[in-house]
């Protein structure tokens, strides 16, 4: 199934800052993470919605919310190695190819994942009818 991707569009507050690297005054915490205070204002209306029609959100975990630089460089650096393993799946990273690890998920180069934004929730158990939910009403968050 393909899902839909829309650009993100940077707030304003966050145009000139560093992926991963956001001052904390724009930033609220929730979930016990903490995202970018627009987007942490989508996602509890969002979750009031979805709990209305009793579909519970929530992230995987804190670090599915923002993600700090350093965060998602030893996110990427547990899951890449820079010696050819023989996988398909490849990013490029300080110059160098780096190969996914058997076993593990893809992971963005790190200063490049919209965690890094904060404007981005890895939602647990994004399946069925959670997932329907989310397709059919994320786009009014």
């Amino acid at each position: 199934m393909d899902y839909p991707v829309k650009p993100v569009v940077l707030p304003k507050d966050i145009a000139k800052a560093e992926n991963g690297k956001l001052d904390a005054t724009v930033l609220k915490k929730i979930d016990g993470g903490h995202l970018h205070h627009l987007a942490a204002d989508a996602w509890q209306a969002m979750k009031v919605a979805a709990n209305a029609d009793h579909i519970d959100l929530d992230p995987t975990s804190k670090w599915d919310l923002y993600r700090p630089y350093e965060r998602q460089e030893a996110l990427f650096l547990s899951r890449y190695v820079d010696k050819d393993n023989g996988s398909k799946v490849t990013r490029k990273w300080k110059g160098k190819t780096w190969w996914l690890k058997p076993g593990m998920a893809p992971a963005g180069v790190p200063g490049t994942s919209n965690h890094g934004w904060g404007l981005a929730v890895d939602v647990s158990g994004a399946s069925g009818k959670r997932l329907q939910w989310l397709l059919k009403h994320a786009d009014q968050f």
